[in-house]
């Protein structure tokens, strides 16, 4: 795995405008990369048909994509990965969930049972991004320490770095986070 400040060093040199640095920086974040991607698919459904690898490399992809996004350091970049990880993932739940929409289904076998329960865990993680988003509104940082923290598997000083504050403001943000996110998902849960 690359240090961090090698890769910095490749970032201001994509900043600069140079050609192929993209290709330079993958292999040197790529077991990184991969252990968020483990991280993000450990909270799919085991019938998820993105590989980790797929994850990879369609967030990496989608980051090579965005030219307009500019990657401070090696903590920022990981974030931003996440970040893509965590929308490839939620675009994918909300298709599937689309095409399983319709009459209500019923049990007939175990396997319809199983099949019930993955759509189930498919719908929450559908919420806790409606959640994500509802909280993005009223506070975008908090939303960004919990992809770091929850979904990229940052520590707390990795995400301190990427955001530019403290680890204790860190600290704070992710406690705040999750108290909101659980109340709200707590409310929706009791709703339906």
């Amino acid at each position: 795995m690359g240090t961090g400040s090698e890769v910095t060093k490749l970032l201001l040199r994509l900043r600069e405008g140079e050609k192929g640095v993209f290709d330079k920086i993958y292999p040197l974040i790529y077991e990184q990369l991969h252990r968020m991607a483990y991280s993000h698919m450990a909270r799919q459904n085991p019938d998820h048909t993105l590989s980790k690898t797929e994850l990879v490399h369609e967030a990496y992809l989608k980051m090579i994509d965005q030219t307009q996004i500019e990657f401070n350091d090696k903590s920022h970049f990981l974030a931003i990965a996440s970040r893509c990880m965590r929308q490839i993932l939620i675009d994918h739940a909300r298709k599937k969930h689309a095409q399983k929409r319709g009459g209500k289904e019923k049990n007939l076998t175990y396997i319809d049972g199983i099949l019930n329960a993955q759509k189930q865990k498919t719908e929450e993680f559908i919420n806790i991004d409606d959640a994500l988003n509802e909280l993005e509104k009223l506070n975008e940082r908090l939303v960004r320490v919990v992809e770091m923290r929850f979904f990229g598997e940052m520590t707390i000083e990795e995400t301190a770095l990427a955001l530019n504050i403290s680890e204790s403001t860190v600290k704070r943000d992710w406690m705040k986070a999750r108290g909101w996110l659980y109340n709200k998902l707590k409310a929706r849960f009791e709703i339906e």
